[in-house]
């Protein structure tokens, strides 16, 4: 099991990548599976992967790293947002882990992120796997516009996290105050507000690949979507799906953008037999 911070279950432990100082989540052990979590505001590894990775510790090890300008990785000044800093330093973290082949699972921003991986250094992916991914060309939708337009409040915390579920029971009071409390810890919203400026249309382009790259992608890909996503339209997932030759397309009804919350257990269920190799 991870070690895990008592007061603050967010902070995992830390390593230097690319003089970066990355806060993850380490669970399990035997073949690497990392997690690239998406882009709401407050969003951590863990709010985003809390249920998931202690599940498939079991047959795994499953890590989660905080992306430079989310959680409690350092924000260096300058860093530049864009997929191509991204990616580099998810390599560094790769490299400062002794990760030289991993599984990969992206949610959303993080599927973007994943696809660049698997584009650009396609030696350090085994297997793909894509969770209401963006990194295709689409119009932005209002659900993301106004996630990635959030001004901290109560109010807009509790009306981002509804649009990311079908079931609303889960946006409870608790996880609405958590992720809010998370999005006002000095210069996290400075940070935010910097990476998804007005017109928010540009950060759907900026982390599109070109269509012929992923084209070319050779891994077996999982594809994973909510029937209900108000964040990222099917269309993504099934335009990656009729792209990626070796893919394959699994869509939870009754199920919006948080998948691996929602669908919690058919979702880890999913995931570890295209793991196995069951299918």
């Amino acid at each position: 099991m991870a070690e895990q911070n008592q007061s603050n279950p967010e902070i995992g432990k830390n390593v230097v990548a690319g003089g970066i100082k990355v806060n993850y989540h380490d669970y399990g052990e035997g073949e690497p599976v990392v997690f690239i979590h998406g882009s709401g505001p407050g969003v951590t590894a863990w709010s985003n992967w809390r249920l998931v990775l202690p599940r498939l510790a079991p047959h795994r090890r499953a890590i989660a790293p905080d992306i430079v300008g989310f959680g409690y990785t350092e924000r260096p000044e300058g860093f530049e947002f864009n997929m191509d800093t991204w990616g580099k330093h998810l390599i560094d973290f790769f490299d400062a882990l002794d990760l030289e082949k991993v599984d990969l699972v992206g949610n959303s921003f993080g599927g973007a992120l994943a696809l660049w991986i698997a584009i650009h250094h396609p030696a350090r992916v085994r297997k793909l796997i894509l969770m209401g991914a963006v990194g295709t060309e689409f119009k932005i939708t209002k659900g993301l516009d106004n996630v990635w337009g959030y001004q901290p409040s109560i109010e807009a915390m509790r009306s981002a996290i509804n649009s990311f579920v079908y079931d609303k029971t889960i946006a409870t009071e608790d996880l609405v105050k958590m992720r809010y409390e998370a999005s006002i810890r000095p210069g996290y919203q400075e940070t935010f507000s910097k990476m998804f400026p007005a017109p928010r249309q540009k950060g759907v382009d900026m982390m599109a690949s070109k269509y012929a790259d992923i084209a070319a992608i050779q891994h077996d890909t999982l594809i994973i979507h909510g029937r209900e996503d108000e964040i990222i339209p099917t269309e993504t997932s099934t335009t990656l799906f009729q792209l990626i030759p070796n893919a394959q397309l699994h869509m939870f009804g009754k199920c919006g953008h948080w998948t691996q919350i929602e669908q919690n257990a058919r979702f880890v269920a999913v995931v570890e037999a295209f793991l196995s190799g069951a299918f």
